[in-house]
C-alpha cells in the first residue's frame, strides 16, 4: 500500500511548522507542540486567502518579506493566541480583592480617596477588567472612599479591538450577579441582535493597548496595586516564566498583589521576597 500523500494546499509542511513555531516562541513566548498543528492549520486558511496565497507553505515562504513582515506577524500572533475568558472567571479572586486586598492597600495608602491602580496584563476582550471594575465601583456605592483606574493589556489586537467597544453578547452574562447585570451593562436597541454594552462609567475607567510580555522593559507604572496575569504563564517555558514575572513584580508597589492562574501557582519562587498569602495569590 502507499504512503498518504499530503496535501500541501491544506497542511503546512514540517519545515514551514517548525518556522511559525519558532517565530511565535522568539516573539511572544507561546510553544506551539505539533498537537496544535492542526489548529494553526484551520486558522490560517482565512489569511491565506485573504493574501490571495495558493497554500499555506507559500504564506510561510512569503511572511519574512520585509515590506509587510511587521503587518503580517500582528496577524499572525491574533491566529495563534488563545484568548479564553470569562466574567467572574476565577470568582475567589475577585472576593479576595473586595475582602481583603482592597482594604488592606487602602490602609497603607495612608490617605483618604486613595488612587488604586490595577493591571490585567493578559486581558483578552476585557472581561476580567471589567469584573474588576464591576468590584471596585460597587466598593464605592457601598461607603469604601477611593478613585481607581484599569490598564488592560494583550498582545493580540484583535482582542483589544473587542475589549474597547465593550460590546458582548448576552449569553456570556450568566457569571454576572444579577444586580450587576441591571447596573452595568446597556442592552442593544435591536434586541434581535442579543447583545449588550458595559455602561460608559465603568468604560471611563479603564484603558487598553498593546503590549508584549517578552518585551525586556514594559511601558507601565512602577506603583501598581494589583496584577492580574492568570492563565498565560502556561504557555511559556519556565525561563520565561520567571523573566515575566520579575518584569511584573518591579512594577507593584510595597505591598501589592499579583494574581496568577490555578496552573501556575507556583511561580513564587521565581522573584525572592514574593509571598505567597494563598495558593495563587502573591504580595510583594
Amino acid at each position: 500500500m502507499m504512503p498518504a500523500v499530503q496535501d500541501t494546499a491544506v497542511h503546512l509542511s514540517d519545515r514551514h511548522f517548525r518556522t511559525i513555531a519558532e517565530l511565535i516562541e522568539g516573539q511572544v513566548g507561546i510553544k506551539l507542540p505539533q498537537g496544535k498543528r492542526l489548529m494553526l492549520e484551520g486558522r490560517l486558511h482565512k489569511r491565506v486567502r485573504a493574501l490571495n496565497f495558493s497554500d499555506l507553505n507559500e504564506y510561510v515562504d512569503n511572511l519574512f518579506e520585509a515590506d509587510h513582515f511587521d503587518t503580517e506577524l500582528t496577524h499572525l500572533i491574533d491566529v495563534v493566541t488563545t484568548n479564553k475568558t470569562d466574567f467572574f472567571r476565577e470568582p475567589q479572586h475577585f472576593t479576595f480583592m473586595r475582602d481583603v486586598a482592597v482594604p488592606a492597600l487602602l490602609k497603607s495608602h495612608g490617605r483618604r480617596n486613595a488612587n488604586l491602580k490595577i493591571w490585567s496584563s493578559a486581558s483578552s476582550t476585557g472581561m476580567e477588567a471589567y469584573t474588576t471594575a464591576m468590584v471596585l465601583d460597587d466598593m464605592t456605592r457601598n461607603g469604601s472612599r477611593f478613585q481607581y483606574r484599569i490598564l488592560g493589556t494583550d498582545i493580540s489586537t484583535a482582542v483589544l479591538r473587542l475589549a474597547k467597544t465593550a460590546i458582548y453578547t448576552r449569553d456570556v452574562l450568566a457569571p454576572v450577579p444579577e444586580n450587576f447585570v441591571k447596573r452595568y451593562f446597556l442592552s442593544s436597541r435591536d434586541k434581535s441582535r442579543g447583545e449588550v454594552r458595559v455602561v460608559p462609567e465603568l468604560r471611563r475607567m479603564t484603558h487598553f493597548m498593546r503590549m508584549n510580555l517578552m518585551d525586556a522593559s514594559y511601558p507601565v507604572d512602577r506603583d501598581v496595586d494589583i496584577i492580574f496575569c492568570r492563565n498565560v504563564l502556561i504557555y511559556f517555558e519556565r525561563e520565561t516564566q520567571r523573566k515575566v514575572i520579575q518584569q511584573l513584580c518591579s512594577h507593584l508597589r510595597p505591598g501589592g498583589y499579583l494574581l496568577v492562574g490555578h496552573s501556575e501557582s507556583m511561580i513564587h519562587s521565581a522573584v525572592p521576597g514574593l509571598k505567597q498569602v494563598q495558593p495563587t495569590i502573591f504580595q510583594v
